[in-house]
C-alpha cells in the first residue's frame, strides 16, 4: 500500500506486533488457569482485572512509543535492539493479557466490561496456542518470513542485484513488456520459499484462535467489526456489488488502452489483463498508467508543485497550511510540542524512516507527523492526510486506552483521505495558491487519475483477506495456495497471471501483508468510507456543486459533526459512529459512484464499440 502508515494507539501497536520476539521469555507464555485460583471468577474480578491491564499498558505503551520513535528517527545498531526489546516486553504482555481476558468469558457484564475484554482478547493478530514450545515455533515462523521478505531481491544472471525499491520505481514508470515481465517474475521468487512456513503457521495460530473460543483465525480477524463474522463477509460482498459495475467500465477502458499500446496478442480484448502492465508490482493501484490511459484535453492547466514553489511554501508552510484547514473547521490548534518534536525534513546527518506517519506518543496530546516532505502537491495532500490521523488521536484521547482507535481499522484511513479528498481546485483558490478554477471540462483527467488510484484497488483490497480467510478455514488446502490466489484475482479485478503459475510458486507471500500477517480488508473499507464520510460532510457544509468539487475547508458545521464522531473512539460499535455523519448505519458505495458519475459517463462513451468483461 503507498497509504501512509500511523502511530495511533496502543491496541495498533498490538495488532502491529509480531510474534517474533515472543518466544525469548517462555515463562510469559505459560497459560493462566484458574487452578491458582480455585473460586470462581466474578464480575468484580473482571473490572478490576481491566483497571489493572489499562494502567500495565499504558506505562507500556509510553514506553513503546517513545523507543520507536526514537528508532525511526535515529536508526542505529543501538535504538534498533532497544526498540526491539521493548517491543518484545509489549508483545508478551498482549499475549498473556489475551489469555488471561478469556477466563471472564462465562460471565454475564455490563457493556464497557465485555467490550474492553473482546478488544484485550482480539487484540493479537496471530493468537499463539497456550503452549509454550508452539508459541516459540510460531514465534520462529513470523521471524523467518518477515526475513525473507525484508531481505528479498532478485538477482540476474549477470550478479547485478535489485531491490523491491528499485523494481517498482522501474515498473511505474517502464512500458518495455519484458522488462516488465522480468521484474514481476524476479519479485515472486522471493516468496516461493515462505510456503511450507506459511502452511505451519495457519495451522499453529489456528489452534491459538480456537483457544480463545474462535472458529479459526479468520473468523478471529471478523469478529472485529461488531456483528457476526459471517455477516461481515457477506456486508463486504454487498458493497463490492456496488463499485462493480463502474470497476468493469474502468476495467475494460485500460484494456483497451493496453491493447493499443502493446497490442491485442499480448492484451487480449476478451481476458483477463497481464498482471505486469498495471504500473504497479501487484497490479493493485493503477495511477502510474495514467499516461496510457489518459483522457485527450483532460489537462486542468495547474501544477500545484508548481504553484506551492511560486507562492514560497516551505515544508512547515505546508503543515501550517494543512492544519489551517482543520483550524478552519472549529478544531483547536494544535500543540506547540507538535511543531517542536515533529520531523519534517530529512536530516542531512542520519538515517531516518522517511515513510509518512502520524504519531500520538503519550495518548493525551504529544502529536506528531514524521514525514521527509517533498515540496509537491502530492506531499501537501499527504501532509492533510496524516493531520487528519492526528486530529482523530487527539479527539479520543479522554476515551479509555481501551478505545482510543477508531471506530474500526478502515476508519483511520478513511478520516485521513477524506480530508485530503476536499484539496481539490476551488479550495486551493480559497487559500490563494490558484487564481482561476478550471472549468468541468477538465474534472475528466482529475477524475481518471484518482480512479486509477482508488477504484483499481478497491477488489484487490478484498480478495487478499478472502484468500486468507479461505485459508485459515481450510476452504483452501495447502496444495491449491496458488491456483485459488489467481482465481480470486481473476474472479474480482480481472487480472491474470502473465506467464504460467503453479504450486510450487508463493505468490500471496509477494505481497508483504501476507507474510507480515496484516490484515488488508482495512483498505478496502477506507476506500469505500472516504466518499460516504466526503459526501455527508459536504451536505452538511451546504455544497451546491458536484461531489467532487466539494471542499469541506471553513465549514464548522461539518467540523463538529466530524469531531463528535472522532471523540467516540472505539466506545461505540462503528455503526453508530457512522450513523452519527452519514445518518445510516451501513455502508453505501453510492457516494463513490456519484462522485465519479462524470467519469463514468466518459467510460460508457468510450466503450461503447468495445466488448467488455472477461
Amino acid at each position: 500500500m503507498t497509504t501512509p502508515h500511523f502511530k495511533l494507539s496502543l491496541s495498533a501497536i498490538m495488532v502491529a506486533s509480531t510474534l517474533a520476539l515472543s518466544g525469548c521469555n517462555q515463562e510469559a507464555k505459560k497459560p493462566v488457569t484458574q487452578a491458582a485460583s480455585p473460586a470462581p471468577v466474578t464480575a468484580k474480578d473482571a473490572h478490576a482485572f481491566l483497571d489493572t491491564t489499562e494502567q500495565e499498558l499504558s506505562t507500556l505503551y509510553l514506553e513503546s512509543s517513545r523507543a520507536e520513535w526514537i528508532y525511526a528517527n535515529f536508526i542505529t545498531h543501538d535504538t534498533s535492539a532497544l526498540s526491539a526489546e521493548v517491543n518484545r516486553k509489549m508483545t508478551e504482555a498482549v499475549v498473556r493479557l489475551a489469555n488471561e481476558a478469556a477466563q471472564f468469558d462465562s460471565l454475564k457484564l455490563d457493556y464497557d466490561a465485555r467490550r474492553k475484554l473482546d478488544k484485550l482478547k482480539l487484540a493479537l493478530t496471530l493468537p499463539a496456542p497456550q503452549d509454550t514450545e508452539k508459541t516459540a515455533k510460531l514465534s520462529q515462523l513470523v521471524a523467518e518470513l518477515g526475513g525473507i521478505y525484508g531481505k528479498g531481491k532478485y538477482c540476474k544472471d549477470d550478479g547485478s542485484c535489485l531491490s523491491l525499491g528499485d523494481m517498482t520505481a522501474t515498473m511505474a514508470t517502464s512500458r518495455d513488456y519484458n522488462e516488465l515481465l522480468d521484474l514481476w517474475q524476479g519479485w515472486r521468487q522471493v516468496s516461493k520459499p515462505m510456503r511450507p512456513l506459511y502452511e505451519q503457521q495457519v495451522v499453529l495460530t489456528n489452534e491459538g484462535a480456537k483457544e480463545l473460543g474462535y472458529a479459526d483465525t479468520g473468523a478471529m480477524w471478523r469478529s472485529k467489526y461488531d456483528m457476526p463474522a459471517d455477516d461481515f463477509a457477506k456486508e463486504l460482498d454487498r458493497i463490492w456489488g456496488q463499485v462493480k459495475p463502474l470497476y468493469d467500465s474502468l476495467h475494460c477502458h485500460v484494456r483497451a488502452k493496453l491493447g493499443e499500446k502493446y497490442g491485442e496478442d499480448k492484451v487480449p480484448q476478451d481476458q483477463p489483463i497481464p498482471a505486469h502492465l498495471l504500473g504497479n508490482m501487484w497490479a493493485q493501484s493503477w495511477g502510474n498508467i495514467y499516461d496510457v490511459v489518459a483522457p485527450e484535453n483532460a489537462d486542468p492547466g495547474y501544477d500545484v508543485t508548481a504553484l506551492l514553489a511560486e507562492h514560497n511554501y516551505d515544508e512547515l508552510k505546508m503543515v501550517q497550511g494543512a492544519e489551517k484547514f482543520f483550524t478552519s473547521m472549529g478544531f483547536a490548534p494544535l500543540p506547540k510540542t507538535f511543531y517542536e518534536r515533529s520531523l519534517f525534513t530529512k536530516p542531512a546527518d542520519r538515517d531516518v524512516q522517511c515513510h509518512a506517519s502520524a504519531w500520538n506518543i503519550d495518548s493525551k496530546d504529544d502529536l506528531r507527523i514524521k514525514m521527509c516532505i517533498q515540496r509537491t502537491g502530492e506531499e501537501f495532500s499527504v501532509i492533510h492526510h496524516e493531520l487528519g490521523h492526528n486530529f482523530y488521536q487527539r479527539a479520543y484521547n479522554t476515551q479509555p486506552l481501551y478505545y482510543q482507535e477508531s471506530a474500526n481499522d478502515g476508519f483511520h484511513e478513511a478520516i485521513g483521505d477524506t480530508i485530503a479528498l476536499s484539496v481539490t481546485p476551488s479550495y486551493l483558490k480559497e487559500i490563494g495558491l490558484l487564481e482561476q478554477e478550471p472549468d468541468e471540462s477538465k474534472d475528466i483527467g482529475l477524475l481518471m487519475k484518482m480512479a486509477l488510484d482508488k477504484v483499481a484497488f478497491i477488489p484487490f483490497g478484498l480478495l487478499v483477506d478472502q484468500w486468507r480467510w479461505q485459508v485459515f478455514s481450510g476452504e483452501v488446502a495447502p496444495e491449491n495456495y496458488n491456483k485459488a490466489w489467481w482465481e480470486l484475482r481473476e474472479k474480482y479485478q480481472g487480472v491474470q497471471a502473465p506467464i504460467a503459475r503453479s504450486e510450487t510458486d508463493f505468490d500471496p507471500g509477494a505481497k508483504y501483508h501476507v507474510p507480515g500477517n496484516t490484515p488488508y480488508t482495512r483498505y478496502f473499507l477506507a476506500h469505500i468510507l472516504q466518499f460516504d464520510f466526503h459526501r455527508s460532510l459536504c451536505e452538511i457544509a451546504g455544497n451546491k456543486e458536484a461531489i467532487h468539487r466539494c471542499s469541506v475547508y471553513n465549514s464548522q458545521a461539518a467540523g463538529e459533526k466530524l469531531n463528535a464522531m472522532l471523540e467516540m473512539g472505539s466506545s461505540r460499535p462503528w455503526q453508530e459512529a457512522l450513523a452519527s455523519i452519514t445518518g445510516k448505519p451501513e455502508m453505501d458505495a453510492t457516494a463513490l459512484l456519484d462522485y465519479f458519475a462524470p467519469l463514468q459517463k466518459y467510460l460508457d462513451e468510450q466503450n461503447k464499440s468495445r466488448q467488455c468483461g472477461w
